[in-house]
This record gives structure tokens, C-alpha cells and sequence, in this order.
């Protein structure tokens, strides 16, 4: 495993981040749009990706929310940035034997091999493997 990094889900993303910025300053990155994206039809204006850069150690990662209503505790995931096909797919393997799979290990396309599974302590791991 290279590092983890919160995901926060939020609603009016672009607004939350420029909020988070003005409180732990960095600079934010790394945006992209649902716009044009097949699977995110009807959401276009919303972040699927945006990166608030503290510093070179503290990144953190944001997505608005998409369809789902956001209950509590259901908006932050810990996701890893794993070094290979064999350890996102045995560490998913892992946490899906006793976990829910919320997304099916796939291949991306941003070029990753990625998933996200409840386990069976609640915590939502968005695992990701950038090929």
C-alpha cells in the first residue's frame, strides 16, 4: 500500500471544498466534472473527483453525492492507493467475504482497477489500483 486517503461524499462538493480550503488553506486539484459521463446522466454540474491539497503529505479527496440520500456516517470512505492487481483484488476479496460490495472490482475509465465494499464493521474502503 503506497497511502490512504479519505473520500468524502458531500453535497454542493465544489462549494465544501472551496469552504475546506479557506479553512486548512492548500490549493484544490484535480477536479472533474459528471458532465459527459455516461453513468452520471442527469447529475451534470456535480464533481466526481476533487482534491483539496494541504500539503505534499495531506491530501484529501471529495465527490458529490449521487442519488443516494446521505446518511450519516456513510459519507467518508478510507481509500488506499494499492501497488498491484493481486493486492487490491485479495484485500477485496477479503473485506467482501464478510462485507457488502457497494462496486464491483472493475477496470476504470480513469485506468485503475477499482471497488468500494462495506465491511463488516460498517467502514467503506474505496480500494484503487492506478495501472
Amino acid at each position: 500500500m503506497k497511502k490512504l486517503v479519505p473520500h468524502i461524499r458531500i453535497e454542493n462538493c465544489k462549494e465544501e471544498v472551496e469552504y475546506y480550503q479557506k479553512a486548512f488553506g492548500g490549493e484544490i486539484k484535480n477536479t472533474q466534472l459528471s458532465d459527459g459521463i455516461e453513468m452520471f446522466k442527469g447529475h451534470e454540474g456535480k464533481y466526481i473527483h476533487a482534491e483539496l491539497h494541504i500539503n505534499e503529505n495531506c491530501i484529501l479527496y471529495f465527490a458529490d453525492i449521487f442519488g443516494n440520500q446521505l446518511v450519516n456516517g456513510t459519507n467518508m470512505l478510507l481509500g488506499p492507493d494499492l501497488d498491484s492487481e493481486e493486492e487490491i483484488t485479495k484485500i477485496y476479496e477479503f473485506l467482501a467475504e464478510d462485507g457488502e460490495i457497494k462496486m464491483e472490482l472493475q477496470d476504470t475509465f480513469w485506468g485503475a482497477k477499482h471497488a468500494i465494499v462495506k465491511d463488516k464493521n460498517g467502514i467503506s474502503w474505496e480500494l484503487n489500483y492506478t495501472k
